[in-house]
């Protein structure tokens, strides 16, 4: 019995182990992991540092013991190299996997721009970042630029600023949350900043980030406009990565294509859900879905009678502490 193969370890990844071993006790289960697998809320990542959270404490589970809990056979730090859908087995760093269902979990990545170069720029996507920007900051106030002002970048601009760092947030837009908060909503925020080392810097477009010749970062906007900083973050949104899906030929919509009935992609015995599917061309990256889609596809895979998963709009709490609300 080749069981079930999971790729991806991050909430969405859990969570489709968790409820697929309880509804099947003897089910082999494996779950491939990129990183160490350790189980914790990602949202934590942008309000973490204001509360003295350090990157050993955010996490609430090893993925070792996460691993035994559940009774599955836990591959981490290994990729995911290639789905060889003929055979239905999956190509890793550490040899091949058969499968009889295989669920794509791996969710999104933090976007790029050719602006921002990843070797200057910082993009705090999962754990591991997080605990390397938080060393690479140490125990003294530090200049930073946040360029993106959606929600990841705000969470992160208010929650460093109020632990004593000197930020500014820069985007495009001509206020902060601009996608989502009315224009009152937004008023309220910048009040609020006024409190804390936090400037906002609106209708900027990023033109290059240099290297000084003190160490320090040069973010240059189309406008000739300069702001030195010593560290860069890019908060841009997210991506969903295509390298799986292609080497596949699996049907590809703004992400995964996934039917709603049963999350299952365009190949047999595929499913994916979180961050790296679209239905109809539209994601959902939050954290109220996932345990529904988890559920879809369990139903899915054991035979059940189908579970559709459907998209509904929810609540948005922003964990802007200065000036906290919801979307």
């Amino acid at each position: 019995n080749a069981g079930t193969v999971i790729v991806g370890a991050g909430r969405a990844g859990w969570q489709m182990a968790q409820s697929l071993r309880a509804r099947a006790p003897d089910m082999p289960i494996t779950l491939v992991s990129a990183c160490n697998a350790d189980v914790y809320d990602k949202p934590m990542l942008s309000v973490a540092m204001a509360r003295g959270i350090n990157a050993g404490a955010l996490a609430k589970e090893t993925g070792a013991a996460a691993a035994e809990r559940l009774g599955i056979r836990l591959m981490a730090d290994t990729q995911a190299v290639r789905i060889l859908p003929a055979s239905r087995q999956l190509r890793t760093s550490r040899g091949t996997l058969r499968y009889k269902n295989l669920v794509l979990a791996h969710g999104a990545e933090a976007r790029t721009l050719p602006q921002f170069p990843v070797s200057l720029c910082w993009r705090i996507n999962h754990l591991q970042a997080y605990a390397k920007f938080r060393a690479a900051l140490g125990e003294t106030s530090q200049r930073i630029v946040i360029a993106g002002a959606g929600l990841i970048g705000c969470e992160l601009a208010n929650d460093l600023a109020l632990a004593g760092h000197r930020v500014t947030l820069i985007d495009i837009q001509d206020r902060p949350l601009a996608a989502g908060a009315t224009p009152e909503q937004s008023k309220k925020l910048l009040d609020a900043w006024r409190e804390v080392p936090l400037v906002f810097a609106g209708n900027v477009q990023v033109a290059s980030v240099q290297k000084t010749a003190d160490g320090a970062k040069n973010v240059t906007t189309t406008e000739g406009r300069h702001f030195i900083a010593d560290h860069v973050v890019l908060a841009a949104g997210l991506q969903t990565p295509n390298r799986l899906a292609s080497g596949a030929g699996m049907a590809w919509h703004n992400g995964i294509a996934v039917q709603a009935d049963t999350l299952a992609t365009s190949l047999d015995g595929v499913f994916a859900l979180g961050d790296c599917i679209a239905i109809d061309g539209q994601v959902s990256r939050y954290i109220e879905p996932i345990a529904r889609q988890a559920h879809t596809v369990t139903a899915a895979i054991a035979g059940d009678a189908p579970v559709p998963f459907v998209q509904v709009r929810v609540p948005v709490r922003v964990k802007t502490s200065s000036m906290p609300f919801t979307l």
